[in-house]
């Protein structure tokens, strides 16, 4: 089965600041880098996106939440956190692993 991939506004609006403190911190080529493999990362939950682990805050949601990380090379630094409704992914949310758990009022679901 394939899946229709939606990343909602909150998250392409966190992964993109995400990519400006790339740019700012390190290089512009790995903004670059860093952007275009994370969007073909999240691409690639149109196939078995089952396959990723439940992240560590589902108890929190009245449905499954599973987490892709994803990194530079091979130490994941971010993670999308997403739900698999139907025949649809939803990308709720980039963060930093760093950062403290997603809370479904941080995705306006309270």
């Amino acid at each position: 089965m394939k899946y229709r991939v939606t990343i909602l506004p909150g998250a392409k609006h966190q992964m993109l600041d995400q990519a400006l403190w790339w740019k700012k911190n390190r290089s512009a080529k790995q903004a670059i880098d860093w952007l275009e493999g994370f969007e073909l990362a999240l691409a690639s939950l149109a196939e078995n996106p089952d396959r990723y682990a439940i992240a560590r805050e589902s108890s929190a949601f009245d449905f499954a939440v599973p987490e892709l990380h994803y990194g530079r090379r091979n130490k994941p630094t971010h993670r999308a956190v997403f739900e698999i409704r139907g025949d649809e992914v939803i990308v709720y949310s980039i963060r930093h692993l760093a950062q403290r758990d997603l809370t479904p009022e941080d995705i306006g679901l309270s």
